[in-house]
C-alpha cells in the first residue's frame, strides 16, 4: 500500500468533510450569483432599489441624506473588517497553545481525537476563511469610497446635461454600490461558514452537517425569506 493510499484511508472522514465544505462554500457562492440573474433574490432586488435611489438623487439639490446613508454603510463594513483582524489575531494566538486547546476539546462528548498536526490544519482552514473575509470587507470598503466620489461628481439638476447621460451616471453609481454590497455579503457569508468549521474541531461528520445547514440557511434568507417578499411587494406597489 502506497503512502498516499495510507494517508487517504487514515484521514478519509477529514478529507471528505473538507471537500464537502469547499463544495458548499464555493458552490453556493457561484449558485447564488448565477440564479440572481434570472430570479428574485436579496441582491438582485436591492440593486433595483439602488438604481431607483440614484435616479431620485439626480433631481435633488441637497444630497446630504445620500452621502450620510453611504457613510453609514461604509462604517458597517469597516467595523467587520476591523473585527476580522481581531479574530485573526486570536486564532494565530491559539496556534501557540495547541496542546491546551486539544485537551479542552477532548472533554466534549463525541469529540474525535486529533493530533497536533490535524488541529493546526483545522485552525489554518479557519484562518484562511477569515483572511478571505478580510479581503472582501476591505475591497467593499474601498468600493463604497469610490461610490462617494462618484456621488460627489454627479451634476446638479440645474446643470445642462443630456438625460441619457444622467441616467447612465446613476446606473454606474448603483452598480458600484452593488459591487460593494456583494463583497460585504461575501465577507458575511464567510462568517457563516466559519461556524461550520468550528464543528470540525469536534467531529468531521458534524462539520459536514453544519456546512449543509449553513447552505440551507443562506439559501432561505437569500431566495425564500419574508424580507425578500416584502422588498418585492414594496417595489411592485
Amino acid at each position: 500500500m502506497s503512502e498516499m493510499q495510507s494517508f487517504i484511508e487514515g484521514n478519509f472522514s477529514n478529507l471528505l468533510a473538507v471537500s464537502w465544505f469547499l463544495l458548499c462554500f464555493v458552490g453556493y457562492t457561484e449558485y447564488a450569483r448565477r440564479v440572481a440573474r434570472s430570479t428574485h433574490s436579496l441582491s438582485s432586488v436591492m440593486h433595483r432599489y439602488r438604481v431607483e435611489w440614484m435616479e431620485r438623487m439626480l433631481v435633488r439639490d441637497v444630497r446630504i441624506a445620500d452621502t450620510t446613508v453611504i457613510s453609514t454603510l461604509e462604517r458597517g463594513v469597516a467595523f467587520f473588517a476591523s473585527t476580522t483582524l481581531l479574530i485573526l489575531a486570536g486564532l494565530i494566538t491559539v496556534l501557540g497553545s495547541t496542546e491546551k486547546a486539544i485537551d479542552i476539546i477532548s472533554d466534549i462528548p463525541f469529540a474525535s481525537q486529533a493530533t497536533t498536526a490535524e488541529w493546526e490544519m483545522k485552525l489554518l482552514l479557519l484562518i484562511a476563511v477569515f483572511i478571505y473575509a478580510f479581503f472582501k470587507f476591505t475591497w467593499g470598503l474601498r468600493q463604497y469610497g469610490f461610490t462617494s466620489v462618484m456621488l460627489g461628481s454627479t451634476p446638479m439638476p440645474s446643470e445642462q446635461m443630456v438625460d441619457s447621460a444622467r441616467q447612465a451616471h446613476a446606473i454606474r453609481i448603483a452598480n458600484m454600490m452593488s459591487l460593494a454590497a456583494n463583497n460585504f455579503n461575501s465577507g458575511l457569508r464567510s462568517y457563516y461558514f466559519s461556524m461550520a468549521v468550528l464543528g470540525w474541531f469536534i467531529n468531521p461528520w458534524l462539520f459536514i452537517v453544519l456546512s449543509t445547514g449553513i447552505v440551507w440557511v443562506l439559501y432561505r434568507r437569500e431566495f425564500k425569506s419574508r424580507t425578500l417578499a416584502e422588498l418585492v411587494i414594496s417595489r411592485s406597489e
